[in-house]
């Protein structure tokens, strides 16, 4: 095989290493390291250096070899003048051609002499400079062959596309994480509005203020405890937050009547839900059926409830999830016409109530829930925060609880996690 011959085989072979490197996700450093040395292997060169020309002007060396660093240092300076070669395709330019053609480099035209380079290659895609490729001669003391300049043409042509590559996805990630980050602040403030609107509706009612965020959190809490995503939890949460909005069009004189209010009064109460899906339907909520959820919490799986009168797969679970939460709030606080009930009073009714006003795998979740707290299963207190100290440290809640579970139907196929 004639040298030309093998010569060929191996720039080709090279290329194909290089292409395969820069293709490589990995470091992006240890690439570029990588590529130089391929290229300085494949033609038996001393020495090279790859500069980076940033896309803030600064220029910043990323592989040397055979060059004192000094001189890369000195190089560190804004590129004054790109333009002048835009239009040029790694073309490899002598240094006294190059110093000339590139403006920021004439000033270093005696230091690169001095430190042996001998070729300078932009790197160009898509009109864009990608940085800079600097070459000392061969080994042999031989000058470039036609052959020669085609295979550095080749190989920086393909390390510029992976520098200009790693920029754009540098970019790209940069925005990632600026969407991100718009994303997550716009979530909190949703999150804070909802939670305004649901301080804006207990204070309306003068007996259960802090109301509308307990439910909200022992929606999120039986939600979490059924298998649901995070997201699916944050939109229950926020369904539980928001499921009396309605009783803001409620006259307040029977929202905080000290008695058990007649059936007129009721009538007029019972609007709030139908109420609150007027108000929310409009409004473009980042997760599902947030309005259906309000208006169907006071729905029950025997068809008694309202304002529809559902029957139990009719009823969204989302719906389900935060009737259970609104319910069992009433039945732990203190009311103007009553005190709280006692924990085996509320366990007893939860018993006799599922399947009728309450879905046993929703009850069931519930009590796991309550349970973990219990037994010390899970660390956190959530629940036994919002019962305030002592409510749930009866010597029975544990056994209570237990029971309850197997009775309601604990080892059901848990329910699918969807609002709807």
């Amino acid at each position: 095989m004639e040298p030309s011959t093998q010569k060929i085989i191996h720039a080709f072979g090279a290329l194909a290493d290089l292409g395969q490197e820069v293709a490589n996700a990995g470091d992006f450093t240890e690439m570029v390291r990588t590529s130089l040395h391929l290229l300085l292997g494949t033609l038996a060169l001393r020495r090279g250096v790859v500069l980076e020309c940033q896309t803030s002007g600064a220029v910043r060396c990323l592989a040397i070899w055979g060059v004192d660093e000094e001189i890369t240092s000195e190089i560190l300076v804004e590129v004054a003048d790109k333009r002048s070669f835009l239009d040029e395709i790694a073309v490899a330019l002598p240094v006294k051609d190059a110093t000339r053609e590139i403006g920021f480099l004439s000033r270093y035209a005696d230091r690169l002499a001095i430190a042996g380079i001998e070729t300078v290659v932009p790197m160009v895609v898509h009109s864009d400079l990608s940085g800079l490729v600097l070459l000392g001669g061969k080994a042999s003391g031989e000058e470039f062959s036609s052959s020669d300049l085609e295979t550095i043409r080749a190989m920086v042509r393909h390390i510029g596309v992976g520098i200009h590559t790693h920029r754009l996805l540098e970019q790209v990630a940069q925005r990632a994480e600026e969407n991100r980050r718009l994303y997550e602040e716009s979530r909190a403030i949703y999150r804070d509005t909802v939670r305004a609107f649901a301080a804006a509706i207990d204070i309306k009612d003068k007996y259960t203020q802090g109301h509308s965020e307990r439910v909200g959190k022992y929606s999120e809490i039986i939600a979490r405890e059924m298998g649901w995503s995070e997201e699916e939890v944050e939109g229950i949460a926020i369904a539980g937050y928001l499921h009396d909005i309605g009783k803001l069009v409620v006259d307040r004189n029977i929202i905080n009547a000290p008695y058990q209010i007649d059936a007129k009064q009721s009538s007029e109460l019972n609007r709030h839900p139908a109420a609150g899906y007027e108000i929310l339907a409009p409004i473009n909520h980042p997760y599902a059926d947030i309005p259906l959820m309000a208006k169907y919490h006071h729905e029950r799986l025997d068809g008694r409830g309202y304002p529809d009168g559902l029957v139990d797969e009719q009823i969204p679970l989302g719906a389900k999830i935060v009737s259970l939460a609104d319910s069992f709030d009433a039945m732990t606080t203190d009311r103007p016409y009553r005190r709280r009930r006692s924990f085996e009073d509320v366990v007893r009714d939860l018993r006799e109530n599922s399947g009728k006003q309450f879905d046993g795998k929703v009850v069931a979740a519930f009590a796991r829930a309550m349970l973990k707290e219990v037994t010390g299963v899970t660390k956190e207190r959530r629940i036994t925060k919002m019962l305030g100290k002592g409510y749930l440290d009866g010597e029975n809640v544990a056994m209570m609880l237990s029971d309850l579970i197997a009775e309601v139907g604990s080892e059901k196929k848990p329910a699918t996690a969807t609002l709807a």
